[in-house]
């Protein structure tokens, strides 16, 4: 399972309940988080949305299943937080050292 060094830190800061080195992954401006359908553009929308249902709700991945394809890499893992445990997708569509975009659900 070979996961790009970018989601590793994401996911390493993720893990360690690091809210804000969850925003220094998106761009300030055009970054973009689908979780569940909602979308959330800008880090100050992210923001919100960490610390409401993201790291702020506890949550931590374990990655089962890594697919790279150039830019798009999908992580099937076992996500646990205050809000929902349970298999879950993310998908990030990376920009140089950046996150372009995170779809995350079932």
């Amino acid at each position: 399972m070979k996961t790009p060094p970018l989601v590793t830190r994401f996911i390493d800061a993720v893990n360690r309940g690091d809210a804000s080195a969850i925003l220094e992954f998106f761009d300030p401006d055009t970054g973009v988080v689908v979780d569940a359908g909602r979308r959330f553009v800008g880090r100050e929308e992210i923001s919100h949305w960490n610390e409401q249902a993201f790291v702020g709700a506890n949550g931590r991945l374990t990655p089962k299943k890594v697919q790279t394809d150039g830019q798009k890499v999908t992580i099937v893992g076992w996500w646990e937080s205050n809000f929902y445990t349970g298999p879950t997708r993310f998908i990030f569509t990376l920009d140089g050292e950046r996150i372009a975009n995170l779809t995350m659900g079932q």
